[in-house]
C-alpha cells in the first residue's frame, strides 16, 4: 500500500505542469504569442506617431479663437490691489516730479537772496512779511539778554549731546527785541558759569539769516518753559515769555574747523554757515516709485 502512494506522488509531479507552460512548449502557441506581441508593438507605435491633427475632433485655434468667459463671479480684493498698485505707483512718482521742481526752484531762490549783500533790520519787523525774506541775510545791532537765554534740545553735532542757544537781542530805543539763535554749545557747557567768554556783554552786532517759524512735528514733546525746558523753538511762545518780536535770526559764521573747536572748548555757541540746507531727495523718490 505504501509503495502504490509514492508511485502515484511520482507520477504526479513529474506529469502536471500549469497551463500557461503547458501551452507555451506547443510550437503553434508560440507563434500565436509572437503574432499578439508584434501587433501591440505596432499599435505602440501608431500611438506614439499619432498626432492631434489626426483626430477629426479636434479643432485648432485659428479654426475655434479663445472666447473670454465670465463666471458671474465678484473680483477678489487680492486682484483689485493689485491692479491698483501701478496707478498709485504713477500718481506718486507723478507727484514726485512736481515736488522736485518745486524744490529745486525753491533752493535756487533762496540761493539767490543769499549771495546778496546783508540787510540792516528795519525797527519794527511786520511778521507777515518774512516769509518774503526768508534766508536773507540781515544784521542788527543790540545788547543779548543772557538773563532770558533759552536752551532748546537736546540736539546731537557730530555725535555730542548739547543744546542750541536762543537769546533775545534788545536793541536801541524805538526798536524791537528780536530772538537770535546763535548756534550750538556742548552739553558740558550747559551752565552759563562754565562758558564766560560765550555771554559777551555790552553792544554787539549780529548777522545772520531771515528765517519763517519753525514748525513743530508730531513727535516732538511739547515746552515746558515753566520749567525752563524747550524741545524745539516755538517762536511765537519764546517770543511771549522774553516780551520780543516773533523774529527769528540765524547767525552765521564761516564754516572753519579751527574756529569750531575753539568755540566748542571755550562754550561759545557755533553758528551756522550761511548756506541753504534744505534737503532734496526727490529724485531718488521718483526712481523709487
Amino acid at each position: 500500500m505504501r509503495s502504490i502512494f509514492s508511485v502515484l506522488q511520482r507520477t504526479a509531479a513529474t506529469s502536471w505542469q500549469p497551463p500557461i507552460a503547458a501551452s507555451i512548449r506547443g510550437p503553434r502557441m508560440a507563434f500565436k504569442l509572437d503574432s499578439i506581441c508584434a501587433r501591440c508593438r505596432r499599435q505602440q507605435i501608431r500611438f506614439y506617431n499619432k498626432q492631434l491633427a489626426d483626430d477629426p475632433r479636434w479643432l485648432s485655434v485659428v479654426d475655434q479663437p479663445a472666447q473670454i468667459v465670465r463666471t458671474g463671479r465678484k473680483h477678489g480684493p487680492g486682484l483689485i490691489i493689485l491692479a491698483l498698485i501701478p496707478i498709485i505707483s504713477f500718481a506718486l512718482g507723478t507727484w514726485q516730479i512736481q515736488r522736485l521742481d518745486w524744490k529745486t526752484k525753491l533752493i535756487a531762490k533762496y540761493e539767490d537772496r543769499l549771495v546778496r549783500p546783508p540787510l540792516p533790520l528795519p525797527p519794527q519787523i511786520d511778521p507777515d512779511a518774512i516769509s518774503e525774506f526768508d534766508y536773507r541775510r540781515v544784521y542788527t545791532t543790540g545788547r543779548l539778554r543772557h538773563d532770558q537765554e533759552m536752551l532748546v534740545g537736546p540736539r546731537m553735532r557730530e555725535g555730542e549731546d548739547g543744546f542750541i542757544v536762543v537769546t533775545p537781542l534788545e536793541r536801541g530805543e524805538g526798536e524791537s527785541t528780536v530772538l537770535v539763535n546763535r548756534g550750538w554749545i556742548s552739553k558740558k557747557m550747559k551752565d552759563q558759569k562754565d562758558r564766560p567768554e560765550g555771554l559777551p556783554q555790552g553792544e554787539v552786532t549780529v548777522e545772520g539769516l531771515l528765517r519763517e517759524p519753525w514748525k513743530k512735528n508730531m513727535f516732538t514733546p511739547d515746552n515746558k518753559p515753566e520749567d525752563g525746558k524747550f524741545y524745539f523753538p516755538d517762536v511765537e511762545q519764546m517770543a511771549e515769555l522774553t516780551g520780543s518780536q516773533p523774529v527769528w535770526i540765524e547767525e552765521t559764521m564761516i564754516a572753519d574747523m579751527v574756529e569750531w573747536y575753539n568755540r566748542s572748548g571755550k562754550g561759545i555757541p557755533i553758528a551756522r554757515g550761511a548756506e541753504v540746507n534744505l534737503r532734496n531727495n526727490h529724485s531718488q523718490y521718483i526712481f523709487t516709485w
